[in-house]
């Protein structure tokens, strides 16, 4: 495998705050990495760093030769009054070369930007949603022929079928990628490493090589033995601590020695006690103590834009205990559904009823009704320093403690906050509000991993009722006990709004309706076919009958010598020597290519 690009104790801070010190990494020419952490770890500006855009304070970054790199910014930036194409055409290296142009025209439709989806050359970019503008981003950048792609959070206001399309467009890519994303499922599809940047870590960085469900196993093995060192090394410190108590005269070279040893001890262990210290945010949701069973109910609801009709005949009732998760294309209706229901705006036909305690606590996308200007103390309490909380009052820094927000942040003004931290700062302020209604429109966008297992936990015990909107379909099926489709444009289920129970239900109906949307367009050419016979089985060679009898295990060993490499990668002492580090990990992904060219053989030989 060819190194594309390396880096040797990297590290940049901001003020007197390091966000990231010594890191060693190197990315290979097959890698699809998943860059995880904390907010507020580094990962945004690690991969500016990566992609050229920003600069560390120290340390190497080696590029080989000739390298091309492309980012897709969390928040993509564009050219006022740019159009799609004009947009596309500013990643070309000459936009008046016909090679270019004739690119840039199959990215426009394999992006579905050409005509196909009412979104053209000519479109302006400002009028478009987050997701078209992602897509017209990302064509921007595979113009650049890029040897590796960077992408931040980039299902970010995508709806669900965009990210499924995107799965297969990164799993098919003839280049390298990195990505930030917190989307679980996503990751899990996409990657075949894993990068956690997290000051807990040893050396800061802690790269595990296969997908999202391997890392979790890695790092509760790499958690445990830290914590079993831990143990280890604080019962040897009280054996040390005893012993320089008892006044014992230090007059010999092994004494001096011995004192020295357990100053060094002690720093070992306040060390790893930091590392083995995971803080996470504590929500719960103040519910209202009057929880009607019937808090919103709807009865043959039905609305059309002009010719469009978003649903039609909807009959629903929200009670408390009801986690109800909404699925569908972005433009599709969703948030009218909800704002109907809310009272904000009238239905066509049907009527709604809503109950007389009826208490709502909106989480609104954009987190709009966050003041930029205003510090993150004023945002939760604008009078006094005390704040409200289930008829109790407490100091309101001991409550923004519970987001994990440090005194220093919370004199800061909000603008200044990560999209995480702001996220967590409208949390806090729902949290005052007492509700017998959650709506949550997009609450995942930003958050951690940590802090979206603590929000899913806090939401499955609201007594009240949920309305949830987001594109994590993980989150999703863990939160939601219904979930609400929206039929697919040009296809029998248009205009309706269909039950499932769970997300494996709704993606095999999404597939069946995709593949039923492309075989009515092509219905006339393949109605008359008849199904070919397949064909015989090629006889293998003795030499080829050998090779399959001892593939299984031949697997096996390849894979046992890959989680021995694995183990040792997660030593301390290893993590700490970039050297060592830096050899574990080319023979990692040398074996994994390996692994993964036997079982192609495998299936090649007993097809």
């Amino acid at each position: 495998m060819t190194v594309l690009l390396s880096g040797t104790n990297v590290r940049k801070a901001f003020g007197a705050r390091p966000l990231f010190d010594g890191i060693n990494f190197a990315i290979e020419d097959n890698d699809r990495i998943g860059l995880i952490g904390p907010n507020g770890a580094g990962k945004s500006t690690l991969l500016k760093i990566l992609a050229g855009r920003d600069t560390a304070d120290d340390g190497t970054i080696s590029r080989q030769r000739g390298l091309r790199v492309g980012l897709l910014d969390q928040v993509p930036l564009f050219t006022e009054g740019a159009t799609v194409e004009s947009t596309i055409m500013e990643g070309a290296h000459d936009p008046h070369e016909w090679e270019c142009i004739a690119a840039a025209q199959e990215f426009m439709s394999r992006l579905s930007l050409d005509g196909s989806e009412g979104i053209d050359g000519e479109t302006l970019v400002s009028k478009l949603s987050g997701g078209w503008k992602k897509r017209v981003a990302l064509a921007r950048e595979l113009m650049r022929t890029p040897d590796i792609l960077f992408l931040d959070e980039p299902t970010n206001h995508l709806d669900v079928e965009s990210i499924l399309w995107l799965e297969d467009f990164l799993n098919d890519a003839q280049f390298a990628t990195v990505t930030i994303t917190h989307d679980r499922l996503f990751l899990q599809r996409i990657s075949n490493r894993i990068w956690e940047l997290d000051r807990r870590n040893p050396g800061g960085l802690l790269s595990i090589q296969g997908d999202y469900a391997h890392y979790l196993e890695s790092k509760d093995l790499l958690m445990a033995a830290q914590e079993r060192r831990e143990t280890v090394l604080k019962n040897t410190l009280r054996r040390e601590t005893e012993w320089l108590r008892q006044g014992v005269k230090a007059r010999g070279t092994k004494s001096y020695s011995r004192i020295k040893a357990a100053g060094e001890l002690k720093r070992d262990v306040e060390e790893l006690e930091y590392r083995n210290t995971v803080r996470t945010a504590k929500f719960d949701f103040h519910a209202s103590e009057k929880n009607p069973k019937r808090l919103v109910e709807a009865t043959n609801i039905s609305k059309t834009y002009g010719d469009r009709v978003l649903f039609k005949d909807v009959n629903l009732l929200l009670s408390p205990g009801l986690r109800l998760g909404l699925l569908g294309p972005n433009g599709c209706g969703k948030s009218t559904l909800i704002r109907i229901l809310l009272g904000q705006e009238t239905s066509d036909t049907g009527e709604i009823e809503r109950a007389d305690q009826l208490q709502i606590a909106y989480f609104e996308q954009n987190r709009e009704t966050l003041d930029p200007n205003t510090t993150v103390l004023k945002t939760l309490c604008p009078m006094g320093d005390q704040v409200k909380y289930r008829g109790s009052y407490i100091h309101v820094r001991g409550y923004l403690d519970r987001f994990l927000f440090s005194p220093t942040q919370m004199d800061m003004e909000v603008r200044k906050l990560s999209g995480g931290e702001q996220s967590r700062l409208l949390i806090a302020r729902l949290m005052l509000q007492e509700a017998n209604v959650l709506v949550l429109d997009e609450p995942t966008n930003d958050l951690d991993m940590a802090t979206l297992s603590v929000l899913e936990n806090c939401l499955m015990d609201f007594p009240g009722a949920i309305l949830l909107v987001t594109h994590d379909r993980y989150f999703l099926d863990q939160v939601a006990n219904r979930l609400l489709a929206f039929g697919e444009p040009g296809t029998d289920s248009a205009g309706k709004i269909i039950p499932f129970a769970s997300m494996s239900q709704w993606e095999n109906w999404f597939t069946e309706e995709q593949a039923s949307k492309r075989k009515s367009g092509t219905k006339n050419d393949t109605a008359s076919s008849e199904p070919s016979a397949p064909a015989p089985k090629r006889k293998l060679s003795f030499k080829e009958q050998f090779e399959l009898d001892h593939m299984e295990e031949t697997i096996h060993k390849a894979e046992e010598t890959l989680e021995k490499l694995t183990a040792e990668s997660m030593l301390s002492e290893v993590a700490s020597n970039a050297h060592r580090l830096t050899e574990i990990t080319a023979e990692m992904s040398a074996l994994q290519s390996e692994i993964d060219r036997l079982y192609a053989r495998w299936a090649e030989l007993t097809n």
